[in-house]
């Protein structure tokens, strides 16, 4: 009984094509948050829930023991419709390597297992056809990671920037699909402030930034809780250029707070944005309320026509995207 009234929820949810290996298989999922048609060739094993799947797979047993541990194996193994990312048992075993703890240590810190095991479901099917190459995912955990495909390898990036491998795709189960990764994802540990001021890769280039940033009383506008949010920060050689264009030093732009807080704003977009979620040529409208937009070769454009190229993009944060670019963008009347 219970087995028929899963199957009923399921096919309300999925419109199914062929049955067989290399038949089709459509539902609504896709990677940035949207949702179309996609058609996916997959072989269907209707008996056997998310759960059951991973428990079949003898390299995703600590994923399974996690899993378990966390309280979620009933959501892996009831109604409803999920994406799991299974975590390889290696991929978790060099995961505990880098934050220097034991099995045990983090099996025994359940709200820190908790946030990593849900940094590896989605509360929708995620096929690999559907995934939007360069988008973003939302977690249930509240967080995100984006997906990328080269030479026919999909990788993951989660949101501290770390890069694993789908190992398999679309192993498709009565509520949902699994994929198979070889490294455990772990959840954002840095806002977009902190990024700006801590990550090695970035301090360096963005002290005259954070400068800017703290002076117009934005700091707290870029470490608010969420998702949501784009921030693109140009280099301290950037402002070095943009201070001879506009005859200024950097004494008079934080001495001109208005001037300052202008400029800054033009750098914030109050949606998530990585690189390729960008339309061509369509407006983006900034939180100051100019506009800029993304040409074909993913460089910014602002209102001046003045062209800036993202020298480091798509760094995740807690609450959104960093990108890193060679030119400081531009109001109208700056």
């Amino acid at each position: 009984m219970q087995q028929n009234l899963m199957m009923k929820q399921r096919r309300q949810l999925i419109t199914y094509g062929a049955a067989t290996l290399g038949g089709s298989l459509l539902l609504s999922a896709c990677g940035g948050g949207g949702n179309s048609d996609k058609t996916v060739g997959t072989q269907l094993d209707e008996r056997k829930s998310i759960m059951n799947q991973a428990q079949s797979k003898p390299e995703l047993s600590i994923f399974v023991e996690a899993v378990k541990a966390c309280g979620l194996d009933s959501s892996l193994d009831g109604g409803g419709t999920w994406t799991a990312f299974g975590f390889t048992n290696d991929g978790f075993n060099a995961t505990l390597g880098e934050l220097n703890v034991s099995k045990d240590q983090l099996f025994a810190d359940k709200t820190t297992l908790t946030a990593i095991v849900k940094c590896h479901i989605m509360s929708k099917a995620q096929f690999t056809e559907a995934i939007v190459e360069g988008h973003t995912l939302d977690t249930i955990g509240g967080g995100f990671f984006k997906i990328d495909k080269a030479n026919n390898v999909f990788t993951a990036t989660d949101g501290r920037n770390r890069q694993c491998k789908l190992l398999s795709t679309d192993v498709v189960a009565l509520n949902g699909v699994l994929h198979t990764i070889d490294k455990t994802m772990l959840p954002a540990n840095m806002d977009i402030i902190v990024t700006c001021e801590e990550k090695p890769e970035i301090k360096p280039q963005c002290d005259i930034a954070v400068k800017c940033i703290e002076a117009c009383g934005l700091t707290d506008s870029l470490k608010q809780p969420g998702t949501g949010m784009t921030f693109i920060c140009p280099t301290d050689a950037a402002f070095q250029a943009v201070f001879i264009e506009l005859n200024i030093t950097i004494d008079i732009l934080l001495a001109d707070i208005p001037r300052c807080k202008k400029i800054m704003q033009c750098h914030q977009i109050p949606q998530r944005k990585c690189k390729k979620e960008f339309e061509v040529d369509k407006p983006v409208t900034t939180v100051q309320g100019t506009t800029i937009k993304v040409n074909s070769s993913y460089q910014i454009v602002d209102v001046r026509g003045r062209i800036c190229n993202l020298t480091t993009p798509d760094v995740l944060n807690t609450n959104g995207v960093l990108h890193v670019c060679d030119k400081v963008i531009l109001p109208q009347d700056a």
